[in-house]
């Protein structure tokens, strides 16, 4: 059967679909790192880096799998925008927080405490979000297209976090932080507006009312008893974990490299530029076959990459390093979402994407508070090289220990697919 690239891209609504992604994302990573850098400006101590992270991800992973036993229950469509205004809504409490004639008169530990609370609220919303999106997805394009769905997606986020740091450093030094957080909330509207052109999907759970206890057992018996989901989760959730070098950048950007807030904005977009263009790719030259150890393969080269870049004491080295880490983290990122899309049935989608947000999703923000605890007690550059030293290790134990892991092909899935779509 031939590759067909843009076999996605002919649904109208996937477009739309992009559009929202693309504005939500770009908001949400333009956002954090606009933070970040308020933060750390205001504390000058890595360790406030890692709990913006801890802020958000307590709430994240504590009502994931609540969040996904609701995605399953409502339509998708109207949640989503409930998600964006709840986001919305955060933005524009940044925005008067970050404000300097407003906040002129208040101690900087309340604007502080203020700012790690909207984060803890950002976390409650996003544990919905993710879900909710990833649900959305598959009721928009017919099955045999969801690898090739996957990948835009993937790609689309991508796309808009080489954007959004990118866009946030360089609008932190020409406009300030405060008309940056402006700047975000304005995209929020943009992704309100075209969720609002997507038409209602139908609710294909035929559990409505299912008590939540039950719901939940369900969707976790899934998860753990599917070899194939379960072993992508948990090396991804390590790797990341221990991978966590960007929540560390702004110490890079000021203290080791030296290079402000536009270098800073270059370091943050440098993995996804790397991410984004292999994963344009991926539509073109699918990664089906062989996944598995090409997942291992490229978890290990993650590792690798975060080594040189904590190693690195040249600008364009450690955005090479940064930009290497992008490469191997989107195939990663691809045929993760493929595994997922592929063997997940669909009245599950919303809790098995919230176990990944769990996993995976959520670990990005334990990773950055690891960082945050080890870069204090340890010194900024052992932290990082530590954390790719133990991604190493993660793959291979994980390649050792799990020679089925090794053998993981989706060829055989992606016919059924397609089978599936034509009868």
């Amino acid at each position: 059967m031939k590759n067909d690239p843009y076999a996605a891209l002919r649904y109208r609504e996937f477009n739309i679909f992009l559009v929202v992604r693309f504005a939500m994302v770009l908001a949400w990573t333009m956002q954090f790192i606009v933070i970040e850098w308020q933060v750390y400006s205001i504390t000058k101590d890595p360790l406030s880096l890692g709990l913006i992270g801890l802020m958000e991800v307590i709430p994240a992973v504590s009502l994931a799998l609540f969040a996904g036993h609701i995605v399953d229950q409502k339509e998708k469509r109207n949640l989503l925008i409930k998600c964006i205004l709840g986001f919305s809504v955060i933005s524009f409490g940044l925005f008067i927080l970050t404000w300097p004639e407003a906040v002129a008169d208040l101690p900087s530990k309340f604007i502080l405490y203020s700012i790690y609370a909207l984060v803890f609220i950002g976390g409650i919303v996003r544990a919905f979000t993710g879900p909710t999106i990833f649900s959305l997805l598959a009721l928009i394009v017919p099955k045999k297209t969801y690898p090739n769905a996957a990948t835009w997606s993937s790609s689309t986020w991508q796309m808009a976090a080489v954007l959004g740091p990118a866009l946030g450093g360089f609008c932190i030094g020409w406009i300030g932080v405060h008309w940056s957080m402006l700047f975000v909330f304005g995209w929020a509207l943009i992704a309100l507006i075209g969720v609002s052109l997507i038409a209602k999907k139908p609710i294909l759970n035929p559990k409505i009312g299912e008590p939540v206890m039950k719901s939940l057992k369900e969707g976790l018996r899934f998860v753990f008893s599917t070899k194939a989901v379960l072993g992508a989760l948990t090396l991804d959730m390590i790797a990341v974990l221990f991978g966590g070098a960007i929540a560390l950048l702004p110490v890079f950007a000021q203290d080791i490299l030296k290079v402000g807030s536009q270098g800073f904005g270059i370091l943050r977009a440098a993995p996804a530029v790397g991410a984004f263009i292999i994963m344009f790719t991926t539509a073109y030259f699918p990664v089906s076959k062989n996944a598995g150890m090409k997942l291992l393969a490229t978890i290990f080269g993650f590792g690798l990459c975060i080594i040189g870049f904590g190693l690195s004491s040249i600008f364009w080295v450690s955005v090479l390093m940064l930009f290497l880490s992008g490469v191997t983290d989107g195939i990663s990122m691809v045929i993760r979402q493929t595994i997922l899309q592929l063997k997940t049935p669909d009245h599950m989608r919303g809790r098995v994407a919230s176990v990944n947000s769990m996993f995976v999703g959520s670990s990005n923000e334990l990773g950055a508070f690891e960082s945050g605890i080890t870069a204090k007690y340890m010194g900024t550059v052992t932290a990082v090289v530590f954390g790719g030293s133990m991604t190493l290790i993660t793959v291979l134990i994980t390649g050792i220990l799990s020679p089925a892991f090794r053998k993981l092909d989706l060829s055989k899935d992606l016919k059924e697919a397609t089978q599936e779509d034509t009868e």
